[in-house]
């Protein structure tokens, strides 16, 4: 089949990327066509709160990645759109993840469809943002009305999307993160960040927005009694730093931050001296942060919010707790020795659901779905 990525790519950077061309790679590998189209403009850097949207790494070797989608260029979509209308793919594959991709995406799926014979087909993190605007429903009613079949990565998001369309839809979860290499011995690590190898860490790792809850998760490391245990804050922020820094004065030494955005070369560092993972969210689809501690087999400690319980089973692999200082702060309690050594044992088995095989053979099931 010939099948065309649409979404973020090199040389952007992030996890949407990294899906993207671990998904490309994973349909190339199957005797398919594949061209990847991704951003000459992501986001205008008005609208960008970090501090760069793309790396400087070379381009990878085995995929073929074309810059042409301006989301901000309505002429752009419309040629695009023309083209891909002709090139006549059977599949465009597109990552939709934000409101704010809707126009642009909308277009050129409903331009590119018109051949009959192309069908779009959606890998979707999420419908409603974390982050609400006033012309969230009518941009998401555009784009999802023009879109053939969806793989979704958790209930929540299923509900979600029922309300806007009745396309095929099948549920996969969110696959493991491969490509951060192997763990690393811990002294190495350690040595790597810059940290004291005499303290156990619990790590806080990804862009610092709102939603995610990183003052709540302050609070209750506040309130721990082992002082033997360090909190790693690793990850740039898209908020105001400056309402945090109450919580880090009296913290002090307790909190270790490195507030930039962390390269994958480094993201093994981190989850190699990290005893536990905890994800504090207010709210949450799914995270591709669980997906990178699954593949370092580093337990977790998730808040009760969307589909981070379907993804972190409560006792297996780590805790499930209310999103509260109170919730998170005896969660963290909890991990002793004994918990952490099952949470070992039971990784192996845990991280079989987790493929992206399996995720590209739900696409292929909605695309036969899609052509009824």
């Amino acid at each position: 089949m010939k099948i065309v990525v649409l979404g973020p790519a090199h040389p952007y950077r992030g996890g949407l990327a990294t899906i993207m061309m671990t998904m490309a790679r994973e349909m190339q590998s199957r005797g398919d066509e594949v061209k990847v189209y991704t951003f000459s403009l992501q986001y205008p850097s008005l609208l960008f709160p970090g501090k760069s949207q793309t790396v400087d790494t070379p381009a990878p070797q085995d995929l073929h990645i074309e810059r042409v989608v301006n989301t901000c260029n309505p002429f752009n979509w419309i040629r695009l759109g023309r083209r891909l209308r002709r090139e006549a793919p059977d599949i465009i594959l597109l990552k939709y993840w934000t409101p704010f991709m809707a126009p642009c995406f909308g277009t050129i799926a409903r331009l590119a469809r018109k051949n009959g014979k192309t069908k779009v087909l959606c890998q979707i993190d999420n419908v409603e943002p974390h982050e609400h605007h006033l012309t969230d429903r009518i941009f998401n009613r555009y784009f999802l009305g023009a879109v053939d079949g969806f793989v979704y990565m958790s209930e929540q998001v299923h509900g979600e999307l029922t309300a806007y369309t009745s396309a095929p839809m099948l549920f996969s979860p969110h696959p493991m993160f491969e490509n951060f290499g192997e763990r690393v011995e811990r002294n190495e690590a350690c040595k790597r960040l810059g940290i004291d190898n005499q303290y156990r860490y619990l790590l806080f790792f990804g862009l610092i927005r709102d939603y995610k809850g990183l003052d709540i998760l302050l609070e209750a490391f506040e309130r721990g009694e082992n002082r033997d245990l360090r909190l790693l804050v690793a990850g740039e922020f898209y908020n105001d730093k400056e309402q945090y820094r109450p919580l880090f004065e009296r913290l002090g030494e307790r909190v270790i931050l490195h507030d930039n955005f962390v390269a994958d070369d480094d993201v093994k560092y981190y989850f190699s001296v990290a005893d536990a993972l905890v994800l504090p969210y207010r709210t949450a689809t799914q995270s591709g942060v669980t997906q990178i501690a699954y593949n370092f087999s580093v337990p977790m400690v998730v808040t009760n919010v969307g589909g981070l319980p379907e993804i972190v089973a409560d006792g297996r692999v780590g805790f499930v707790c209310e999103p509260t200082v109170e919730g998170v702060a005896e969660a963290i309690g909890r991990l002793d020795e004994e918990s952490l050594t099952t949470f070992a044992r039971n990784f192996p088995e845990e991280r079989k659901r987790f493929s992206w095989s399996a995720m590209c053979d739900k696409l292929l099931e909605v695309y036969k779905m899609a052509r009824g």
